[in-house]
Formats: structure tokens, sequence, C-alpha cells
């Protein structure tokens, strides 16, 4: 019996930190603006997106370091050269905080992950509107004065139907967000 309290003891206590280091669920806005380069570098977009970020382990059930979050992302807009069309597009990403060069007023990631999007123009031989959206990028939060904590990102982006379609040409973009949690 004296074996069991002492050894509960320790595990009531590993239970505790665990709730002391729990990280919270974030949520988050951004304004989206966009510029193709490949094949054309013409079209242009803006979007709004939300977004749901995890702890990385909290979702997906194994080790994961302690940097690593899971983001759930839903973006909707239009291009707004050289036509107006609407893009709708969701996906999940892997955040990886870089603290080894952070400070208290900023907190630089990179990211990556994949979606699908829905766009309703295509570029030559693109083969259709509902493509997959693999995307990658690098950016930084920052925490003001007042207790809010906004960010920026740039991210490249691909679309491509993941050659489901005889017709796959991909369209490349660069993608600037900036946004704030909340």
């Amino acid at each position: 019996m004296i074996g069991l309290v002492f050894w509960c003891q320790p595990q009531a206590a590993l239970c505790d930190d665990n709730l002391k280091d729990e990280i919270p669920t974030r949520y988050g806005l951004a304004a989206v603006l966009a510029k193709t380069f490949d094949p054309v570098g013409n079209i242009y977009f803006v979007q709004m997106s939300g977004f749901v970020m995890w702890d990385y382990d909290k979702i997906w059930r194994h080790w994961a370091p302690d940097p690593l979050r899971f983001k759930i992302e839903a973006t909707a807009g239009m291009t707004v050269s050289p036509f107006r069309r609407a893009i709708i597009s969701t996906g999940m990403m892997a955040l990886y905080y870089l603290e080894f060069i952070s400070n208290p007023r900023w907190l630089p990631f990179i990211e990556g992950g994949i979606g699908a999007i829905y766009t309703d123009f295509r570029v030559e031989d693109q083969g259709s509107r509902f493509n997959f959206n693999p995307r990658i990028g690098i950016g930084m939060e920052f925490n003001i004065d007042s207790g809010q904590t906004l960010f920026s990102t740039i991210r490249l982006s691909h679309i491509s139907n993941g050659g489901f379609l005889s017709e796959n040409r991909g369209v490349n973009s660069v993608v600037w967000m900036i946004g704030y949690f909340f």
C-alpha cells in the first residue's frame, strides 16, 4: 500500500504539470493578397482566411516537438485582375515555431501543408476547377503592447489536380497574409 502511494504521487504530479503546460487552442483571421507567377503572372487575388490552431500532439496522438502546431484553415475570396472570379479553399498545415531565434516581441515560424481549392477560372491546360493546393511558408507573430498578437506570412502556393486528369497544368502563386489572433 505504501509503495502504491509513492508510485501514484509522481504520476499525479506529472498530470498536474501537463495541465499547467497545456497549450491553448488559438483562433485567427487574416487578409490575403496574392499574385500568380507561373504559368501566367497577371492573376491577382484577395481573400479572407479564418483558422483554428492546436498543439500538434493534441490532434495527432504521438510525440511531437513542443514548438509544433496543427492548423485548419478556410479561405474565400476572388480574383481582382484580369477578371473577377471566385476562389474557395480549405486545408491543414503543420506550423513550427522557430523559438531559438525569437524574443518576447516576435516569434518566427515555418509552415507547410495541403488543401483542396475551387477556382472559378482555369488557365490553359489546367484541366479542373477543383484541385489540390500544397503550400509552404515562413512568417512571424508580433506581440504588441495591448496584448494582441498579429502575424504576417509569405507562402508559395501550388494548384494542381495531382494528375487525375490528363490536363494538369499547375498554377503557382506568391501569397501574403496579415492577420491577428483572438
